[in-house]
């Protein structure tokens, strides 16, 4: 039997970036999986806070010549690469001149939401999806992290169902209580599309916050994952509401390495 392949996508990691809880998660799982016999590829967005030189990063050459687009604008995609120090993990760095090089992540300075967080969100899931057809490598799960990956269950459903890499692909969304207030301008809906995708496809995003990003992972993700015990109600409420399948696996549980396992191993039959 051939291993099975995990795609982890997240906006942070230990011990490259640590926002929140989420960074100790997404380097935990990929590692007990990868001991558990399966094949583990992690992809994430190369905020400027990331120090290059102290990680290590490097950029892969082979994958370059990507071009993303963004509404009407093409941006150039560059990948990075770094290895975990305690792990044998390597993590890939999506990078954009326009979009990380700041030196703060989702705020600026003075803690004000930046404006084109959703473009920056459109970016990397988009790139990240042809960054793995790049590679040839196809998953079997795709494993989304929280808000800034909530369109790749989309894509997987709309643009990229009949691609070879990702044809057989289902995916995993986790749910976290990143909830940020900011609402993006109206020209967010049009950015975000793709081949295939119509305007009904993305009516749970028309809200343009923190709750339409949700509610477009939960209703095309194959299984939705609450993963805070302190999930807001409202939030709660739209997982409950609209993702066809879900799980409870709190981040705390010293167990959810199992839960996950088995939520894979179920997945890629």
């Amino acid at each position: 039997m051939s291993k099975i392949r995990i795609l982890y996508l997240t906006s942070e990691i230990d011990p490259f970036l640590e926002l929140s809880k989420i960074a100790t998660l997404t380097k935990k799982l990929p590692q007990e999986m990868q001991e558990r016999g399966m094949e583990i590829r992690i992809l994430m967005p190369r905020f400027g806070t990331i120090n290059e030189r102290k990680n290590r990063l490097h950029e892969v050459v082979r994958l370059s010549g990507i071009n993303i687009t963004v509404g009407d604008e093409e941006k150039p995609l560059i990948i990075k690469v770094a290895s975990i120090p305690s792990a044998k993990l390597q993590v890939y760095f999506l990078d954009n001149e326009d979009y990380f090089q700041r030196k703060t992540v989702f705020t600026d300075k003075q803690g004000a939401f930046y404006d084109d967080n959703d473009e920056r969100a459109i970016f990397f899931c988009k790139g990240a999806l042809e960054t793995v057809k790049k590679l040839g490598w196809a998953p079997d799960i795709v494993h989304c992290t929280d808000w800034m990956t909530a369109l790749v269950p989309l894509y997987l459903k709309t643009t990229y169902k009949n691609d070879p890499i990702f044809k057989n692909t289902k995916s995993v969304f986790t749910v976290y209580n990143n909830v940020f207030e900011h609402k993006f301008t109206e020209d967010m809906i049009p950015k975000a599309k793709m081949l295939d995708i119509s305007d009904e496809n993305l009516a749970n995003l028309r809200s343009r916050d923190f709750a339409g990003f949700i509610k477009i992972g939960c209703e095309y993700a194959d299984v939705v994952v609450k993963a805070n015990e302190n999930l807001s109600t409202d939030i709660s409420n739209i997982v409950n509401e609209i993702a066809e399948k879900k799980i409870d696996a709190q981040i705390e549980d010293e167990n959810i390495a199992e839960t996950f396992f088995q939520l894979y191993t179920d997945l890629a039959e």
